[in-house]
């Protein structure tokens, strides 16, 4: 690649820096943040939050944003990490705006996503992530870095952004396939319909190589679809006996999380036996489980549920709430047209096989290739 070469020849007796990003950036502080409920489709002032859509929404309120500037946006709990030159709002916590006290906050953007090993799982991650170390080379090295990067993430940003256009829409029909006229379906309590049984006694320091198939409640937030029919982790056998143990056809349901966004996200498990650990419930029960948890996702049972959340830092809801909230219950043959119509949906929208996705996923992949060609700075004895 010509870049490459021309970078090479930049930096031909030039001596690089490797400096920590906690030493590059400053903490900025919102003056104000919105809580989902208030998210909305358009508006005045776009929301930025750490989840993994690059604006959450809109909001029309008379609240004071994040002044127009350079920024680079760190999700503490999801580790999304974003670039944003514009004004805006904080939605929600867990977010760490980063403001650069070099000259080139695009160019510490591109280093961070490089360097920074992301730990997958659901903790707050600001205090590894400030630690990270990147390369500093000269300001005309980082401004020809940003420029050859660019060229990559325009047409990728384009590409998803098609791919956004198809997410909405398919948010739209699967809430329109499970929206209900009044008598055209019996409404049913969830307690009525199954039984909720909490799990146990696992830990991540629990996992082995190999053993009983097991989860833990904060990868249904990081490693978990729709549904499921392998683990990741193990257990040990033994452990496996004072274990709760999640059948085929189950719902598992992660009820602890530090944003209403994440709370009660569902798995629809469809494989054999495996542990669960405590902060989620499997619910067993005679309906088809795919339905349920795309019933889960919808904005009428995201709305339901906020009645139903306690807590201030770490939100809950309890599985004796859980039974008070309703749902509508065809039969099952419907159930399984509309799930066979949703998973349609679904694969067209994610399937990293099919159409968008796996273009996307392809240009992401030779976008970072470049990436890491061109952030490939020897590192002194002192540094490494």
């Amino acid at each position: 690649m010509s870049d490459v070469r021309f970078i090479e020849k930049l930096l031909d007796g030039v001596e690089i820096d490797w400096k920590a990003l906690g030493k590059v950036v400053t903490t900025i502080t919102a003056p104000s943040k919105v809580k989902k409920e208030v998210y909305r489709a358009t508006g005045k002032t776009p929301i930025i939050d750490q989840g993994k859509c690059f604006i959450a929404g809109y909001t029309d309120e008379n609240i004071s944003p994040v002044k127009s500037d350079e920024y680079i946006v760190f999700g503490d709990h999801s580790e999304h990490i974003k670039y944003v030159d514009f004004s805006f709002v904080q939605g929600a916590d867990g977010l760490k705006i980063l403001k650069s006290t070099i000259n080139n906050t695009k160019y510490i953007y591109y280093a961070f996503q490089n360097f920074y090993q992301k730990e997958l799982s659901y903790k707050r991650h600001w205090s590894t992530a400030k630690e990270t170390l990147m390369p500093i080379p000269p300001l005309n090295i980082q401004i020809e870095i940003v420029r050859i990067l660019d060229t990559f993430t325009t047409h990728t940003a384009e590409l998803t952004a098609e791919l956004t256009a198809r997410e909405k829409q398919y948010n739209y029909y699967r809430d329109q396939l499970l929206t209900f006229e009044d008598g055209q379906v019996e409404w049913k309590t969830l307690g009525e319909i199954g039984e909720f049984i909490r799990g146990n006694g696992i830990q991540k320091k629990d996992f082995v190589e190999t053993g009983f198939p097991a989860i833990h409640y904060g990868q249904i937030f990081t490693r978990y679809g729709l549904s499921a029919d392998k683990t990741f982790t193990y257990i040990s056998d033994e452990l496996s006996k004072k274990s709760r143990i999640a059948d085929k056809n189950n719902l598992l349901i992660a009820t602890t999380s530090e944003n209403d966004t994440d709370l009660l996200k569902p798995v629809a498990w469809l494989g054999e036996k495996a542990a669960i650990s405590g902060d989620m419930l499997l619910f067993r029960h005679n309906q088809n489980v795919k339905y349920l948890a795309y019933y889960f996702q919808t904005e009428a049972f995201q709305k339901q549920k906020i009645k139903y959340i306690t807590g201030e830092k770490v939100r809950r809801v309890s599985g004796g709430n859980l039974e008070r909230m309703t749902i509508p219950i065809p039969h099952l043959a419907e159930q399984a047209r509309t799930v066979d119509i949703l998973d349609k949906f679904d694969a067209l929208t994610n399937s990293i096989s099919e159409g968008l996705p796996r273009e996307i996923k392809l240009r992401q992949q030779q976008y970072e290739y470049y990436r890491d060609l061109l952030l490939s700075f020897p590192k002194s004895e002192t540094t490494a």
